[in-house]
C-alpha cells in the first residue's frame, strides 16, 4: 500500500497539475486577441470622454 501512495504523489499529482497548468494557460489565451483587447478599451474610453463632455458624467 505504501508503494501506491508515493507512485501517486510521484507520477500522478505532477501529471494532474501539468494538465491543469495547460488547461489555464490555453483558456487564458483564447479569451481575446491584444488588438481586440486594445480596440476595446479605446471603445470605453471614448464613451467615457463623451459623457464627460456632455456633462452626464455624475460629478
Amino acid at each position: 500500500m505504501g508503494n501506491a501512495n508515493w507512485f501517486f504523489m510521484d507520477v500522478i499529482g505532477p501529471v494532474l497539475l501539468l494538465i491543469a497548468l495547460i488547461w489555464l494557460v490555453t483558456r487564458r489565451r483564447s479569451k481575446g486577441t491584444d488588438q481586440t483587447t486594445e480596440s476595446g478599451t479605446r471603445h470605453v474610453y471614448e464613451e467615457e470622454e463623451q459623457r464627460r463632455r456632455d456633462g452626464t458624467d455624475g460629478l
